[in-house]
């Protein structure tokens, strides 16, 4: 039988496995350029966390999914 642990662990696969395979639209690689902007003072926290919205929201339009659904998925 399988545990918890062991299903959380393949649910983390799961989604690395989807970001690798380009179908998730909330990436940790866009994540990370949306913080650089912050860092950078390109643009405010709040600018990124709307703009982060903006991408979920787009995901399914797109032939995507976000990482929380990847993780459900999973």
């Amino acid at each position: 039988m399988r545990t918890r642990f062991e299903a959380a662990m393949d649910k983390r696969e799961a989604v690395k496995d989807a970001e690798k395979n380009g179908q998730v639209a909330d990436n940790m690689e866009v994540r990370m350029a949306l913080m650089a902007r912050v860092d950078s003072g390109e643009i405010t926290l709040a600018q990124a966390q709307a703009e982060l919205i903006k991408i979920k929201k787009s995901a399914k339009k797109n032939g995507q999914m976000t990482r929380a659904q990847a993780f459900s998925r999973g």
